[in-house]
């Protein structure tokens, strides 16, 4: 079965519930967006039915070649870390973007460890807001549902997932920019990168 959040990250989900919602925008049908929301779901029901016989590990492979393909890491870690990234060396800025990318698929490969009949359910309405398309979807299990949105950038001809707002109002960007800007200020990258890479670890030990 799936785990959404660690309690570390629950708690800190519970102080941004203000976050600000999704607001009354255009909607479009058949938008790109949608085959990368799409495309990243497939590989994860994968990985979710390799389950025991693939492992933490090879669900963490089929995972980060998908979040690498679905995500901007680049554009995420820089507003997770937060004013502290501007003054980070090219050798730290590379490291927090190569741990951050590291957690990103450890933590589906580990939260989506089985498959039991769930569903993903992509809208194929998506809202526009400025730049950024916002995809609503919805996982569904036996006994519960679950709303995902995500807010997509166009890099190139490519759109790509740059936040992921849980139960559909809580941004999981701000969650880790609570947590990791602190971090940043008190000890630097290391010490962010160390509790970066511990959460992965964390998140592949179950």
């Amino acid at each position: 079965m799936f785990r959404l959040l660690t309690r570390a990250a629950m708690a800190l989900a519970l102080v941004m519930a203000a976050a600000l919602p999704l607001s009354t925008a255009q909607a479009q049908t058949g938008d790109p967006a949608i085959a990368t929301v799409q495309n990243f779901y497939d590989a994860l029901l994968a990985s979710m039915k390799g389950g025991k016989a693939l492992g933490a590990n090879g669900r963490y492979t089929k995972m980060r070649a998908a979040v690498d393909q679905a995500f901007d890491i680049g554009t995420m870690i820089k507003y997770a870390v937060g004013e502290g990234w501007a003054t980070a060396s090219p050798a730290d800025q590379k490291a927090l973007t190569e741990a951050f990318d590291r957690m990103t698929a450890a933590q589906y490969a580990g939260n989506f460890d089985s498959f039991n009949g769930e569903k993903f359910v992509v809208d194929p309405n998506v809202q526009v807001r400025g730049t950024d398309h916002y995809v609503s979807s919805k996982l569904v299990t036996s006994d519960q549902t679950v709303t995902f949105i995500y807010r997509l950038r166009q890099f190139g001809s490519q759109w790509k997932i740059i936040d992921v707002l849980l139960d559909g109002n809580i941004s999981q960007l701000s969650v880790y920019r609570s947590d990791f800007s602190a971090t940043m200020k008190s000890g630097g990258a290391s010490a962010l990168v160390k509790k970066i890479d511990a959460l992965s670890d964390k998140a592949l030990k179950g």
